[in-house]
């Protein structure tokens, strides 16, 4: 007599697993829809320089105050300029983490998974 549900020789809990996984793959694709439609913001040097990044992690704009633009000091604009664009994609990765942990129920799935 076969046994309903699940795959040969597998607990018949194997069906519910795989739609449970199924689903959570639907709604990690709509987070991910989701998440590409969101920006982070991350100014430093007190205004001088913004950075806006997506979900996706993708440099959206640079914001720089014509104030800070000085020809003898380029250095410093390069500088914050990475800070801003680092503290963007670290925000946006906090953004990220924090949706994904809404939909895992907090499972501590290996780094980089996701």
């Amino acid at each position: 007599m076969a046994r309903r549900g699940g795959f040969p020789g597998m607990p018949g809990n194997m069906n519910n697993l795989m739609k449970q996984a199924q689903k959570m793959q639907k709604q990690m694709a709509q987070m991910q829809e989701e998440l590409e439609q969101k920006t982070v913001e991350a100014t430093v040097g007190g205004g001088a320089v913004t950075a806006i990044v997506s979900g996706k992690k993708e440099l959206l704009e640079i914001k720089i105050d014509p104030e800070v633009v000085d020809e003898d000091d380029v250095e410093m604009l390069q500088d914050l300029i990475v800070a801003a664009v680092n503290e963007a994609l670290r925000q946006a990765d906090e953004m990220v983490n924090g949706e994904m942990s809404k939909l895992t129920g907090g499972m501590n799935l290996p780094g980089g998974l996701f």
